[in-house]
C-alpha cells in the first residue's frame, strides 16, 4: 500500500475528529494527546487483511495497557468502498469482528470482566482478553457524528469507562457528548443506552435497528470466562 495514500486518510481522519463541533470529547483528547493509532487497509467487505488487523490491535493492547493515561482508541480505516448503505456496513463490521474474534479465540479466553453473550446487558467485544466497545463509521451513515470519507472501525478500551464510572467522571462526560451530539447531528442517537441496561451491540455500527434485531456475532471462546487459558 502506497505510504502516502495511507497517510492522506489517516490525515483525513485527524481532522474529522478535530472539528471544534464533533461531539465526542474524549476521542478529541485522545488525538490530541496522539493515543488513536491508526492501520489503513482496503475494502472493509474484504477478508484479506483479518490478520494484519488483528496484529495491529493486538500491539494497541500491548502499549495501551503500558500507559497510565486515559483517553485511548484505535482505528481500523478502510480506503473502500467509497459509498456504503447502513445495512450493508452493518453486515460488513460483523463480518469483520467475528473474523478478528475466530481468529483470537484460537490464543485467548474471552475478557473474564464482560460476558461473552452478544445479547446480555454486560457484553462488550474482547480480544487478547481485552474487552472493547465498538464504534463504526462510514459514509452512509445517518448520524453527523458517525458520517465519515471512509469505512472505519474503532476500538475503545471497556475498563477505561469503567475508570471513569469509579472517578465519578462518566455521567458529566456522557451528558456533555450527548449534548454535543444534539447540536451536531440534530437530536440524540436513538441507539444510545447506558451499559448494563441493554446490550451495547445496539450502539456499534450506528444503524437504528428493528425491534427483534439479534446480534450475528457467534463468540467460539468455549467457556471463556472459567479463569482458563487456551491452549
Amino acid at each position: 500500500m502506497d505510504p502516502h495514500e495511507s497517510e492522506a486518510v489517516i490525515a483525513e481522519f485527524h481532522r474529522f475528529l478535530s472539528d471544534e463541533a464533533y461531539p465526542c470529547v474524549a476521542a478529541r483528547a485522545g488525538l490530541d494527546r496522539n493515543q488513536i493509532p491508526c492501520l489503513v487497509v482496503d475494502h472493509i467487505g474484504c477478508p484479506k487483511d483479518d490478520f494484519s488487523i488483528l496484529q495491529f490491535i493486538y500491539l494497541f493492547i500491548g502499549q495501551y495497557r503500558q500507559s497510565d493515561r486515559e483517553f485511548h482508541s484505535a482505528a481500523v480505516i478502510f480506503k473502500q468502498p467509497e459509498s456504503i448503505a447502513e445495512e450493508t456496513f452493518d453486515f460488513f463490521l460483523w463480518q469483520r469482528l467475528q473474523a478478528l474474534s475466530d481468529m483470537d479465540a484460537r490464543q485467548y479466553r474471552y475478557d473474564p470482566r464482560v460476558s461473552d453473550d452478544p445479547m446480555d446487558s454486560d457484553f462488550s467485544f474482547s480480544l487478547a482478553e481485552e474487552a472493547f466497545f465498538i464504534i463504526g463509521l462510514h459514509p452512509g451513515s445517518g448520524r453527523n457524528a458517525r458520517r465519515f470519507k471512509y469505512p472505519a472501525i474503532i476500538f475503545n478500551p471497556h475498563v477505561q469507562f469503567e475508570a471513569l464510572r469509579k472517578a465519578a467522571r462518566y455521567e458529566k462526560m456522557k451528558n456533555i457528548v450527548r449534548r454535543r451530539d444534539r447540536i451536531f447531528s440534530g437530536s440524540i442517537n436513538p441507539m444510545l443506552s447506558d451499559f448494563g441496561q441493554v446490550s451495547e451491540v445496539f450502539q456499534y455500527s450506528g444503524r437504528q435497528h428493528k425491534q427483534g434485531w439479534t446480534c450475528p456475532l457467534k463468540i467460539m471462546h468455549g467457556n471463556s470466562n472459567d479463569n482458563s487459558t487456551t491452549e
